[in-house]
């Protein structure tokens, strides 16, 4: 086990928030909070994408195991920007609007990422669970001008065709409109596994090997694929915690392990 928590000196603060960065056509306007740290930069940034069943959650709020241990903060501390960014819910739009929404709020970012302090060179995509999945999904697929140069994936579902095929009312399957067995094609279109390609940027991938809400196995087989293409892919197990890194003692290491890869793969 890591060594316990020891929080950074340095505190975040919003210095950017409540941008409104997409507004699409019959929803809620969707927006960004910018963390920025100290100086003029340019800046690297993470944009964080929330979890939550692709049906709850907020741009607002972390996962109650996570948000005693400082993510702001120990970015901030080490020269990164963080953007937390919303998306439309699954009960509000089925996928692909949920990926539609992240890129949207990369490429405003982008686009103003000058202005901002931020590197437009530098961006990287992160998020835990559903989130996971969709800064997965940006990473892969880019976010129309806006190259992403790294991910971070917590515990994402990276292959939904690997949950129930027959129940309609599991998360993956209200995202996607119905059972993933009559949506096979489109769940297989849905997963980054299945779109995994030589030009990728690196991942880490951080996950509870005792989660039972996505199986240890979607992040392994996330980065077996990726490696069969080149890229790389590191894999960071936490041993027997469940999802949301339930019962691991030191989830500032596991944040800060995040910190120390995107030094490698940004810096």
């Amino acid at each position: 086990m890591v060594e316990p928590d020891v929080l950074p000196p340095a505190r975040s603060t919003v210095t950017h928030a409540t941008i409104t960065v997409s507004e699409p056509v019959g929803f809620r306007p969707l927006r960004t909070d910018l963390h920025l740290p100290p100086g003029g930069g340019p800046h690297p940034l993470v944009v964080w994408v929330h979890g939550g069943g692709w049906q709850s959650g907020s741009r607002l709020t972390l996962p109650e195991t996570i948000a005693p241990h400082g993510f702001h903060e120990r970015h901030v501390a080490r020269g990164y920007a963080v953007a937390d960014v919303d998306y439309r819910l699954s009960s509000e739009a089925q996928y692909p609007a949920q990926l539609v929404d992240v890129q949207a709020a990369v490429g405003w970012l982008h686009r103003h990422a000058f202005a901002l302090g931020l590197d437009p060179a530098r961006f990287a995509t992160m998020g835990e669970s559903a989130g996971g999945h969709l800064a997965a999904m940006v990473g892969l697929l880019g976010a129309g001008d806006a190259e992403i140069r790294a991910v971070v994936n917590w515990y994402g579902a990276t292959d939904l065709t690997d949950f129930s095929h027959t129940d309609p009312d599991t998360a993956p399957a209200v995202l996607l409109g119905g059972a993933i067995g009559e949506r096979l094609d489109f769940a297989r279109f849905a997963s980054p596994v299945h779109r995994v390609h030589p030009g990728a940027p690196p991942f880490l991938n951080v996950h509870g090997t005792a989660d039972t809400i996505v199986p240890y196995r979607q992040s392994e087989a996330l980065a077996e694929a990726l490696r069969a293409h080149g890229v790389r892919a590191d894999l960071l197990p936490v041993p027997d915690a469940g999802h949301c890194f339930e019962g691991w003692s030191d989830i500032g290491g596991v944040i800060d392990a995040g910190i120390d890869f995107l030094d490698d793969v940004l810096k």
